[in-house]
Formats: C-alpha cells, structure tokens, sequence
C-alpha cells in the first residue's frame, strides 16, 4: 500500500509540473494577460545563397498587447525584422502585437530577414525559429520552406 501511495504521489507532482511549465512565466490570467498564437508561418526557398525572408501572422486573443523584441534560429547568424512602407525598408527592434489583434510579416510589408545563412533551406525543409516576447517570453515555431515564388491562400 506504501508503494502504490508514493506512484500516486509522485504521478501527482508530476502532473502539477507539467501544468506549471503550461502557464506564462508568472503572467495574470484572464483578460489581463497576452494570449500568442503564429499561424501560416513560411520561408520562400533563398534565391541567395546567405539571405532568407519570413512570414508569418502572430495573434493575440488576450487582453494585453505585447511586444516581439527578437527572432533567432539556428539556420541564420542572425535574424532581423523589417517594416516596408512606401516601397522603403526600415530595421526594426520590435514590433508591437496589439491586444484582440494581429501583427502580419508579409511579403512586400513587415517581414523577417535571415542573415549569414548557415545551410540553405530547401523547399520541404522546416526551419526553427525563435520569437521572443517582452511579456510573454519565447515560442518556438516551425516554418516550412516553400518554393521561391510560392504565394499562400492566406494572403501574406
């Protein structure tokens, strides 16, 4: 009986544990809180050999706005953001994610620059990317490669 109370135990803690790692780090629930999500994220297939671009639309269904600050991955040295308005490119730092919104990178708008590519992504390759999040911290996001002049249902 000893044992089967400690399995229970343990299998409990366990569980507590997994929820915990579930939930923001520290961050209110509720309507007081960013809720991400990314949908249709890509990479066209570089036609350079140390250059990519990004796409992709970050959602916030919750209450609170919060603010992209960086992008990673470990194809690329370093990944940039970009904003284009009137056909002029600007880097950016952030980008904010307004709250009941949505932040788009699309082509021919804000958008996602991999530099110092490390491997060329290849159409039906996925790449890993990093998004980091003032409040919210990171997420991970597979972004499937598709071809150089593939132009997505969705829009962007």
């Amino acid at each position: 009986m000893t044992r089967s109370r400690a399995v229970l135990a343990a299998g409990a803690l366990a569980g507590a544990l997994a929820l915990t790692g579930c939930s923001g780090s520290g961050s209110a629930s509720g309507p007081d809180r960013a809720e991400l999500s990314v949908s249709s994220p890509y990479m066209p297939q570089p036609v350079s050999a140390d250059m990519a671009a990004g796409f992709l639309t970050i959602t916030d269904k919750g209450g609170t706005g919060d603010e992209l600050t960086a992008v990673s991955s470990d194809v690329a040295g370093q990944v940039t953001m970009h904003s284009t308005q009137g056909g002029t490119m600007t880097e950016k730092s952030s980008f904010t994610v307004p709250a009941h919104g949505r932040l788009v990178f699309e082509s021919g708008g804000n958008h996602l620059m991999f530099e110092k590519l490390r491997r060329a992504p290849k159409q039906g390759q996925t790449v890993t990317v990093k998004l980091t999040f003032a409040r919210s911290g990171r997420l991970t996001v597979e972004m499937p490669v598709e071809s150089a002049t593939y132009h997505p249902s969705t829009g962007h």
